[in-house]
């Protein structure tokens, strides 16, 4: 199983931008990457997915628009860039790859520490 390391996370206020990173310890090519987010008594939610070729990618509605995940071609390392944060983003952000395609959790064995995000005023 690997270990993935995320980080970038923070305090901003409302309308401000973060951007997240993970690094996962074997090649991009072979794996689908998914950020998801979990506050205290819910369940954890998928953010955005980008595949194995970093051509396609899948976002949570409420995120479209505002949250852009992308690549580094050749390398290890995953981001989100989050835009015009708003309170309801606030959460533990993880990072995590698998085989899978969806954004549920059960698609994914792989998984970071996670990184905190809290956007408050």
């Amino acid at each position: 199983q690997m270990r993935l390391v995320e980080s970038g996370g923070g305090f901003v206020q409302p309308g401000g931008s973060l951007r997240l990173s993970c690094v996962v310890p074997e090649p991009l090519k072979y794996w689908n990457v998914g950020w998801f987010r979990q506050v205290p008594g819910k369940e954890r939610e998928g953010v955005s997915l980008i595949d194995v070729t970093g051509d396609t990618t899948r976002y949570k509605d409420s995120v479209k628009g505002r949250f852009s995940t992308s690549r580094d071609s050749g390398k290890t390392t995953t981001y989100l860039q989050m835009n015009n944060l708003k309170p309801e983003d606030t959460g533990t952000y993880y990072c995590t790859a698998g085989r899978g395609w969806g954004l549920d959790p059960s698609f994914f064995t792989n998984w970071g520490q996670g990184t905190q995000v809290t956007v408050s005023s």
